[in-house]
């Protein structure tokens, strides 16, 4: 029997969640034509996932999962599409919702780092976050870390916790056939043409990238008279650094404003040709999820350092330098050993490639379709 699963994008265009929309999504496509899919967007977005088959269709609806009539007007309107299931592809569910759902969680940084108001605000933060997903058919968790916190701090039940792992978008692993002339035509629209360390990622609090400005200041002062390395640039890719002044201020403080650039965000070919291009890859969260941006550089050939804390060395490996996030010097030593070491850097390239390698859309997507088979009692 087909079934009639309704999927909500409205997030597709955010920098993390859009990327794991819009991947799982296409691996969907390639593989399942025989379920009925409706993809509920907002009103500019219905276009933003192209080239699925027949089978997939489009709801517009007109509100963000930020307002408050959401949790009332989104499951009268997921009602009236009739589905046998739905998917909720972050842990943001309405209290209101229908069922049977599936949620996806990526982590849980709302809890652990973003600040509270008050006790109060926090109490029903937490409220709301363990509703949506004790109420799932199906949680799918995106690492073993996120299974355990899921387990353990949220107290679902093991058997209703699904690990999933994330993977590259397949574009990153392939490129235009002018690769090399692409490259330089992107580096000189950005007017680069110096080594740089690059980080990748949402611009918050728990991402460290205080830190990571820091240890860049540090390992600017050893390197100053290094021969290649002497003009080292940090360019930071992120869309949210308007929110946290923390990362400008310790700029300033790090006297280091000559040379680190805020890119915002930045197109997909622009953001692959970054990290085909850094010098390294430099990621010192102190909390994932998942931790998909070293994977991306991995998978276009950039040597990673990378946390040694939470999901990070699940999804890493032995392919990249794991530091202490919380010290400074110890990440700008790791970085240190990515540059002037040639041989550990050749080997982490080498490893990198084989490790994204190791993590499929494909096999999400035939992960993700038997989970929506047990969330509605089929089986195969």
């Amino acid at each position: 029997m087909a079934l009639h699963i309704v999927i909500d994008v409205r997030r597709v265009r955010d920098f993390g969640i859009g990327t794991y929309i819009r991947d799982l999504i296409q691996a969907l496509g390639a593989i399942d034509t025989a379920n009925q899919y409706t993809l509920v967007s907002l009103p500019g977005d219905v276009r933003a996932i192209t080239g699925l088959p027949d089978n997939f269709h489009s709801a517009v609806y007109p509100r963000d999962d930020s307002s408050v009539l959401d949790h009332v007007a989104f499951p009268l309107f997921l009602r009236g599409l009739s589905p046998d299931l739905v998917h909720i592809p972050l842990n943001r569910v309405p209290l209101l919702m229908i069922r049977p759902y599936v949620v996806t969680i990526h982590d849980m940084a709302s809890l652990f780092f973003e600040e509270a108001r008050s006790r109060l605000e926090m109490e029903w933060r937490r409220y709301r976050f363990r509703r949506g997903l004790v109420r799932a058919k199906r949680v799918i968790a995106v690492s073993e870390a996120t299974r355990r916190d899921v387990q353990n701090r949220m107290g679902v039940p093991p058997e209703r916790i699904s690990k999933v792992y994330n993977a590259p978008d397949p574009g990153f692993l392939t490129g235009p056939d002018n690769a090399a002339e692409e490259r330089q035509r992107i580096m000189e629209r950005y007017q680069i043409n110096y080594p740089f360390l690059l980080y990748a990622g949402n611009i918050r609090r728990h991402k460290n990238v205080p830190r990571l400005v820091e240890a860049f200041a540090v390992l600017r002062e050893k390197l100053e008279a290094h021969p290649a390395y002497k003009e080292l640039r940090l360019v930071i890719i992120g869309d949210t650094i308007s929110q946290f002044p923390a990362v400008r201020q310790a700029v300033i403080k790090s006297r280091v404003e000559p040379v680190v650039r805020f890119l915002g965000f930045v197109p997909f070919d622009a953001l692959r040709c970054f990290y085909q291009c850094a010098a390294a890859f430099v990621f010192p969260s102190r909390y994932e999820g998942f931790g998909l941006p070293p994977l991306e550089a991995m998978a276009c050939g950039a040597p990673v350092v990378t946390s040694n804390v939470s999901s990070l060395p699940e999804v890493v490996g032995d392919a990249a330098v794991l530091v202490n996030p919380e010290n400074v010097f110890d990440i700008a030593r790791g970085i240190a050993d990515v540059l002037l070491d040639d041989n550990l850097r050749a080997e982490l390239i080498r490893r990198g490639h084989e490790q994204a390698a190791r993590f499929s859309w494909s096999r999400a997507a035939h992960q993700v379709l038997e989970i929506y088979r047990e969330a509605v009692g089929m089986k195969g």
